[in-house]
């Protein structure tokens, strides 16, 4: 089971970054900063120092979501991991983001209460600005939805007028600077994605025996970020046409905005130890940028499409979760 585990994390980590990749690179890559290729390969290695260098606090708090008995944490691990990995995959197959965040804290909390009712789920809250089991895991994936629509909006407007009159040389330093963007949204990716399969590897060895308490080992961190990078390399361009085009048209001075202000929040959330969804960042934050210049050229059905995938995130896959309990039970 401990074995069962990891190839699932590690099957979530790649699925993860097939659907990443185009938080990452679809503004540069559609407002041609830069070609596609070195796009993925500047994102991909961005991620694994991300993921090395931040800590662990995010896989913290993953493996605190459940408060089940020892010899029951190996099925629920399982399930809520197949849970997340099923629906990935099939968001992915729409061509809609998804918010990992979602998909883990839905699937983990949905067997968690398989297995034991209510009181086998850490219900949690907020302690100062670390999240503590599903609702502050919620709250943060709440708060970093919200509040990067305004940062964006407000960037967008002063990066505009303090540019109203240059002229197109500037136009080179843009897409350099949304290059760089980029590449700290990468980053900051990586530092927050990894970690929840560093969460379930970890929690993993930890049921099984192979290690006394919860920490993280440097082969679990590394593992996981190069699985990510793999997700990476294989690249979701469906996911980067929703998030480049069919959103709004980004140009190279809204893609600089939206991945600035997304880096920010990421990682923000990565070091508060909040699990939430670049996904759920980077689509606002275009939005943002979208309807802070023109709000009747942002595609409202898109962006209604994206957020009944959301909405429906969470119960799906905590049903998907209790019923892969109970297949693990039966097995038993």
């Amino acid at each position: 089971m401990v074995v069962v585990v990891i190839a699932l994390a590690g099957a979530f980590a790649i699925v993860n970054g097939v659907h990443d990749a185009g938080n990452a690179i679809a503004a540069p890559v559609v407002t041609r900063a830069i070609r596609p290729g070195p796009a993925v390969l500047g994102a991909a290695a961005l991620q694994v120092v991300g993921a090395l260098v931040v800590g662990t606090a995010v896989a913290a708090t993953i493996n605190g979501i459940v408060v089940v008995p020892s010899d029951q944490m190996l099925k629920v691990l399982a399930a809520a991991t197949l849970a997340a990995l099923v629906w990935s995959l099939l968001t992915l197959w729409w061509g809609l983001p998804c918010s990992s965040g979602h998909c883990l804290v839905g699937a983990l909390a949905g067997a968690g209460l398989a297995e034991g009712g209510s009181s086998a789920v850490n219900w949690g809250g907020m302690d100062g600005l670390r999240p503590e089991g599903v609702v502050g895991s919620l709250l943060w994936l709440l708060f970093s939805s919200a509040i990067v629509v305004p940062m964006a909006m407000a960037g967008i407007h002063l990066v505009r007028r303090g540019l109203r009159r240059g002229k197109r040389s500037i136009e080179r330093p843009v897409r350099r600077g949304e290059v760089v963007a980029s590449g700290g949204l990468a980053f900051a990716h990586g530092s927050n994605d990894a970690q929840k399969s560093m969460g379930l590897m970890t929690g993993a060895l930890v049921a099984g025996g192979h290690l006394s308490h919860f920490a993280v080992p440097f082969s679990v961190a590394l593992a996981s970020g190069l699985l990510l990078t793999v997700g990476t390399l294989l690249g979701g361009w469906r996911v980067v046409r929703t998030l480049g085009r069919r959103i709004y048209p980004i140009q190279a001075l809204d893609g600089l905005v939206s991945q600035s202000s997304s880096a920010v929040v990421v990682l923000v959330a990565s070091l508060a130890g909040a699990p939430i969804s670049t996904t759920d960042v980077v689509a606002p934050a275009i939005v943002g940028v979208g309807s802070g210049q023109r709000w009747r050229h942002v595609r409202w059905s898109v962006v209604g499409e994206i957020g009944l995938a959301w909405l429906v995130t969470l119960p799906v896959t905590a049903i998907l979760g209790a019923v892969f309990f109970e297949v693990w039970r039966s097995l038993e």
